[in-house]
């Protein structure tokens, strides 16, 4: 593993143009922005895991992509590149990038909907941030999904080979997330006392930062 507090262009196999770009992503905030900005990938073509180096390059991205490309920002100013792994039942994982202030944790995420998003540093713990996506994860069912979130993953712990620099798809850190510890939300019991999301709610998760390509 290497430990080392910040990530070199040398560290991480990057371009001098693709490494200025992290460089100046130096807050968590400016990481956001910039994943918010760029288009959300819609994977037109088949499933995608982006690497750092395929982001910049495709301008494009979704959770896991946008969590990894934030990561290796966080790594490049001095702050540990740390991901978590929210586990649904019926539905998607979702990948956020962690990060904390003075101890309390914050998120950055990469999602094209008005929910699950941004976090800001002020939970004490990760089950608390965990917890603050609970309400609004849902599947098109409308039914709450999420169960359980894991460890917080240092992907210091993986070859940047594996998930910045290369050019195929970075299967290998989804299988790292979803087979990392994960800790439960709730309990059966709860579970089945959990109330589907009303007419506000449905309509509000409608929202989108950037438009789906039409269908054909």
């Amino acid at each position: 593993m290497n430990k080392r507090r910040y990530a070199t262009r040398e560290d991480l196999g990057l371009r001098k143009a693709e490494f200025a770009v992290l460089r100046r992503l130096n807050t968590p905030e400016k990481i956001q922005a910039y994943v918010d900005a760029i288009p959300q990938n819609f994977e037109i073509g088949g499933e995608t895991c982006l690497s750092v180096r395929e982001v910049l390059g495709q301008r494009r991205a979704m959770c896991i992509e946008g969590a990894m490309f934030a990561a290796a920002a966080l790594w490049v100013n001095g702050e540990p590149p740390l991901l978590m792994d929210l586990k649904a039942t019926r539905d998607y994982d979702h990948i956020l990038t962690l990060f904390r202030r003075n101890g309390c944790w914050g998120a950055i995420s990469k999602t094209n909907h008005a929910v699950l998003r941004w976090r800001d540093p002020v939970y004490r713990s990760l089950r608390e941030l965990a917890m603050s996506y609970f309400h609004e994860y849902c599947n098109k069912r409308h039914q709450k999904t999420l169960r359980s979130y894991s460890i917080a993953f240092d992907m210091r712990r993986l070859d940047p080979k594996t998930w910045v620099s290369q050019k195929k798809n970075c299967w290998d850190v989804g299988w790292a997330l979803d087979t990392a510890r994960h800790y439960p939300l709730i309990t059966k019991r709860q579970s089945k006392l959990l109330r589907l999301r009303d007419a506000l709610e449905r309509e509000a998760h409608t929202l989108r930062l950037h438009k789906p390509p039409a269908r054909r």
